[in-house]
């Protein structure tokens, strides 16, 4: 379970929103757990004008014996040419003015078993399906469905836990002659637990193209965890870029309240 709370942290470095990470329950056997925070990324994704995109989210959490399900919606506002999906990175040139909206974005589902647990002869295996809803308001999302299934491998030794993700995504197109690809993507990195209620660690995740117009993305995010009681949990992280479909830099944060 130790690693759960890892890698719901990570899961949506390669998923969501723009968010890097999703709620960090430490919730066993059919408990509960509400998030909410901010995200705060900008970055040119490879095109000739930069994109700032903030978003609030709320992410409901439950979790049963293997089983955790997490369902994830943000208020989004953006900055740019409109070249830039969240959570999909930059689908064509965009406009030459600059506009900002705001609004609901795209609702995420996501259903994660754990297949094997962690023991002292082999690592843990946890298996994740994702569906990204099309809800957003106009200008704020693709406009279509995306599916997603992903592999995380963990392993824990003494206060450090390796992991590693692999996955697919199959990218709805958002129309106007723009054609989505389907991606692989991945992750490894570490987390360390400095004491019973501080952990850290960094991530460096990659992804192929979306589109032909657009870039492979690149990010290594740092992140820092601490439990507040029995109830709260705070995490924060920065995140940076290392290819042109990524944003140049992120910051945010999130705090916890598991039932």
């Amino acid at each position: 379970m130790k690693y759960r709370v890892l890698s719901t942290l990570l899961a949506a470095v390669l998923g969501s929103t723009a968010l890097p990470f999703a709620t960090a329950a430490w919730a066993e056997n059919g408990k509960f757990s509400l998030a909410s925070g901010f995200d705060y990324s900008t970055g040119n994704y490879g095109t000739a004008s930069t994109t700032d995109i903030f978003s609030i989210p709320v992410i409901g959490k439950f979790s049963t014996g293997p089983w955790i399900f997490k369902l994830t919606t943000p208020y989004i506002r953006i900055s740019g040419t409109g070249a830039v999906i969240p959570g999909t990175g930059a689908v064509g040139t965009g406009g030459t003015a600059r506009s900002t909206q705001s609004g609901l974005g795209d609702t995420v589902a996501a259903v994660t078993y754990s297949l094997y647990d962690e023991n002292s002869s082999a690592p843990g295996i946890d298996l994740t399906g994702k569906v990204k809803l099309a809800t957003a308001d106009a200008g704020l999302g693709s406009g279509a469905n995306d599916y997603s299934a992903q592999m995380d491998v963990y392993r824990t030794l003494d206060k450090f836990t390796a992991m590693g993700t692999l996955g697919s995504k199959v990218l709805g197109s958002p129309g106007n002659g723009i054609s989505l690809n389907t991606v692989i993507y991945g992750s490894f990195g570490g987390a360390y637990q400095f004491s019973g209620n501080t952990s850290g660690g960094v991530d460096f995740s990659l992804a192929q193209t979306p589109s032909a117009l657009s870039i492979r993305q690149q990010e290594l995010t740092a992140y820092v965890n601490y439990r507040i009681d029995k109830h709260f949990k705070a995490q924060g992280y920065v995140l940076k870029g290392y290819a042109s479909g990524s944003p140049d830099s992120g910051v945010g944060g999130l705090i916890t309240y598991g039932f």
